[in-house]
């Protein structure tokens, strides 16, 4: 054999032995035992390396707890999904306390964003309100401490707590992105879960019924409001979905429901998860109601479950901005150390097959309200359309 031969031959191995090393290092629990161990080994020794240079020369002292604690959020962020968390044992006692206590807010719906929280809608006479907070902001510190990166749940965890007392945030908007600093005084925020009233054009009445969460009960929070405006003469609804940010699948079926009278809503699926479908479940107001849906950049979810459904099924036109675009589902999973793992297991898709993810879903009728002003310019554009739906009738 050639001296040029054995060049190539030597070449060629080294390329497959290199490939194959890639390949194997992406899948160790492919490797033989002892190749396995010796990963696993190299790793933990690297891992010990990392651990004693940071101990040793970081500028200021480090605990064990938190590097331990750090290391398992940096498993699950380099998934790179922002909706896929770790959350630490105390973060989950903070959660957790939030929920059961008598604590209060400051009067924002919010939605995880990596800047922090990305707010949806500012309640009129709120803490919130009257600090000029405004819906696009983002808060991205409580108290002095970051909350880029924290989960939704235990950030808005943070800003609670009992009426009276006060909370630092900082906020930032989209045109300057330097956040500012605001003191409020938190409080009881009441906000009913559906408002419906009777708004007149020409000699028309039309019912605008806004849907502010998805929480247990929803559904008939909104069938009460429905059945009211319906009785009060109203030739067609106008369903306000604008700054809701979701909340139960269940809820977004139930609530598809009192316009769609049966077949698909929604289905999901995912890696581990085979298809599952949901139908309407019947009762649903008169489907020759004629129906518009308003939304915006806040309408997330659930909302958007909603949305689609009543557009692909063909009960309905919607009005207003692009939805938010949240087209994946989280499960929460308790962990033996206290902490709880949240993580994203699937999508869901509308009737038409398709996933709203990252694009949203696009109304047909474009309609935008102005932040800066206290008119409501979108609303007019949606009962325009009612009207012109109620003509044909």
């Amino acid at each position: 054999m050639s001296a040029f031969v054995k060049t190539l031959v030597a070449l060629v191995c080294a390329l497959a032995l290199f490939a194959l090393g890639v390949f194997m290092g992406g899948h160790p629990e492919t490797l033989p035992g002892p190749a396995r161990a010796t990963l696993v080994e190299d790793d933990r020794a690297t891992r010990a390396e990392i651990v004693k240079s940071l101990k040793k020369d970081f500028y200021r002292p480090i605990k064990q707890s938190d590097i331990d604690q750090s290391s398992l959020k940096g498993i699950v962020d380099g998934l790179g999904d922002e909706f896929s968390h770790y959350i630490t044992p105390n973060e989950t006692k903070q959660f957790e306390e939030a929920l059961q206590g008598e604590f209060e807010g400051v009067g924002l719906s919010v939605d995880e964003d990596r800047r922090g929280l990305r707010v949806l809608r500012v309640f009129d006479g709120s803490p919130a309100k009257r600090a000029g907070i405004e819906q696009g902001e983002f808060v991205t510190a409580v108290n002095g401490k970051s909350i880029a990166g924290v989960p939704s749940e235990v950030a808005t965890a943070r800003i609670k707590g009992p009426a009276g007392t006060k909370v630092r945030l900082a906020v930032a908007d989209l045109r300057s992105g330097t956040p500012r600093t605001l003191n409020l005084t938190r409080a009881k925020i009441e906000t009913p879960v559906a408002e419906g009233r009777i708004e007149r054009r020409g000699g028309d009445a039309f019912g605008v019924v806004a849907l502010n969460t998805f929480g247990e009960g929803s559904h008939g929070a909104l069938r009460k409001e429905l059945d009211e405006v319906l009785e009060q003469g109203a030739e067609g609804i106008v369903l306000d979905l604008r700054g809701n940010g979701g909340g139960l699948l269940s809820e977004a079926v139930l609530v598809s429901s009192q316009f769609i009278e049966d077949g698909l809503v929604v289905f999901t699926k995912g890696r581990a998860r085979q298809r599952r479908d949901f139908d309407a479940e019947g009762d649903a107001i008169d489907a020759k109601v004629p129906l518009v849906v308003l939304v915006d950049g806040g309408s997330a979810s659930a909302s958007e479950i909603v949305t689609g459904a009543i557009r692909d099924r063909g009960r309905g036109t919607v009005v207003g901005t692009r939805t938010f675009g949240k087209g994946v589902f989280q499960e929460v999973k308790n962990l033996s150390n206290g902490g709880k793992l949240s993580i994203t297991v699937g999508e869901y898709f509308l009737p038409s097959g398709e996933n709203i993810g990252k694009k949203g879903v696009a109304p047909s009728v474009k309609a935008r309200d102005n932040p800066d002003t206290t008119k409501d310019e979108a609303l007019p554009a949606a009962l325009r359309t009612l009207a012109s739906k109620a003509a044909r009738r």
